[in-house]
């Protein structure tokens, strides 16, 4: 196991370049010292919570690595905690560990086109006519018992994802859909209960799979509306965003959205993203 020395000389190295408060200073003088930081941080609040968490993860990859991979070797251990005491030296090793993980992903990838194709993906869940009639006529249901188990998520907290109150909340008995100003960011509940930041990627290839062979049970799928944008998600902590262009319709673009793709295309797409067995094809991959 990593010994308590190893977790604070680790601790030192990732946050050596990071303010630290005064000593002595009291309760209410410490949280206006924390509050001053992060608004002063080089991207504001959000840059300063980001990195916070960015420095964390390597934290935990780091120390795992100590207990049970090849940082077990102490000079490998001393390499490491060396190079990630500098910016440059952190931006190294997140490069490194994002290249082992394309490296492990393709090597997936080749395992399952090895074995026999699995079946078309089902739908994940059904869609209630009267929800989505709702919400093409621009009846926000207001937060629901969905939008409060997401909103109380330690990362949806720690992030601030909602620290603003959204305009308008959309509550489906799949999940929920924020509204801000012609844009609807897509929360679906089985996807954020199996970790908030995990699906982007799998979501944005589901999309584009949709948009290669946009045929399904009920013949071809309408398509995307003019002016109508489409986000991976990344941004509002959501599995897909769509924005509106200035000057573009919203009506047809909100009838679009409720009637195709929530009724036809995100059951099925959830159904992809969340069945780790399924390869998406390579044109509907990021890699």
């Amino acid at each position: 196991m990593a010994s308590d020395l190893d977790t604070v000389r680790v601790l030192r190295a990732l946050f050596n370049d990071m303010p630290r408060a005064p000593q002595g200073l009291s309760g209410v003088e410490l949280m206006e010292w924390i509050k001053a930081s992060m608004t002063d941080h080089e991207g504001g609040e959000m840059a300063y919570m980001i990195e916070h968490i960015t420095r964390n993860s390597m934290l935990d990859i780091v120390l795992h690595m100590r207990e049970s991979g090849h940082l077990q070797d102490d000079a490998a251990f001393e390499q490491t905690v060396a190079l990630i005491s500098t910016e440059e030296g952190r931006r190294t090793f997140r490069d490194n560990c994002i290249n082992a993980q394309k490296t492990v992903d393709a090597t997936e990838r080749l395992l399952k086109r090895a074995r026999k194709a699995s079946p078309q993906q089902q739908a994940l869940f059904e869609v209630d006519p009267l929800e989505i009639e709702r919400f093409v006529a621009g009846q926000a249901s207001g937060p629901g018992n969905l939008f409060a188990e997401y909103a109380a998520l330690e990362e949806v907290r720690e992030i601030g994802v909602f620290d603003q109150a959204p305009e308008q909340v959309h509550e489906f008995a799949w999940g929920f859909v924020v509204e801000r100003s012609g844009t609807w960011s897509v929360y679906v509940a089985e996807v954020w209960r199996q970790g908030t930041v995990g699906y982007f990627h799998r979501f944005l290839s589901a999309w584009k799979m949709e948009l290669a062979a946009p045929l399904d049970a009920a013949g071809s799928l309408p398509p995307v509306p003019p002016g109508l944008l489409m986000d991976d998600g990344i941004g509002t902590f959501s599995s897909l965003s769509f924005e509106l262009e200035a000057g573009a319709a919203p009506a047809p673009v909100r009838r679009w959205l409720g009637e195709v793709f929530m009724v036809r295309m995100l059951p099925r797409m959830a159904a992809r993203a969340l069945d780790d067995s399924f390869d998406f094809p390579v044109n509907a991959s990021f890699n």
